[in-house]
């Protein structure tokens, strides 16, 4: 464990870093939290409680990670994400922050992304910012999220389009696109 001021960070007792991992000086992890290897947690990054995350996960300045959060291996977190409680990320999964990106633009501006409580995104799904993810909604696998997914609901594709709704345990409980049951 490293810092850019090659003094280890304070952290609770029953945070977990990995050796190889990286965590900067001034970085909040909660309690019960494992960082593995080759991770990289800045200095003004927040990670909640009793999280996960996993080999060559990147989590940048001034990202904000609820608690019970499980971020699988090599996925990039930049700043303007916000990833509320009990989300689960599949490996391979990025984050964009910035929508015109150009190498030499002194005036580009952060586009924030807001992952609500419980959603799951698959593996290799792109979320591109200014988006919201509702409560418990499901990115499937490779999807391209390029717009606001509702609570519960269920996307895929590229760009990612509705497919139907999920309960809180993840199952499918409707295939009608537009209207959610009423017992979500």
């Amino acid at each position: 464990m490293t810092s850019a001021t090659n003094e280890p960070p304070a952290l609770p007792d029953t945070v977990f870093v990995h050796p190889s991992a990286e965590v900067d000086a001034g970085a909040r992890i909660g309690d019960g939290t494992k960082v593995w290897h080759l991770a990289h947690v800045r200095s003004t990054a927040q990670v909640g409680a009793n999280c996960i995350i996993g080999r060559n996960v990147y989590v940048d300045a001034n990202v904000v990670v609820g608690d019970l959060v499980k971020i699988q291996n090599n996925v990039s977190v930049y700043q303007g994400v916000t990833i509320e409680d009990e989300v689960f990320v599949g490996p391979c999964a990025v984050f964009t922050n910035d929508l015109r990106p150009r190498a030499q633009n002194p005036d580009w501006q952060i586009t924030p992304t807001t992952v609500r409580k419980g959603a799951s995104i698959g593996a290799n799904a792109t979320i591109v910012c200014g988006v919201e993810i509702g409560e418990y909604a499901m990115i499937a696998a490779g999807s391209v999220v390029t717009k606001d997914v509702k609570p519960h609901q269920l996307v895929a594709g590229n760009p990612a389009r509705p497919l139907g709704w999920v309960d809180v345990k993840g199952q499918v409980v409707s295939r009608d696109k537009e209207n959610p049951p009423h017992d979500l």
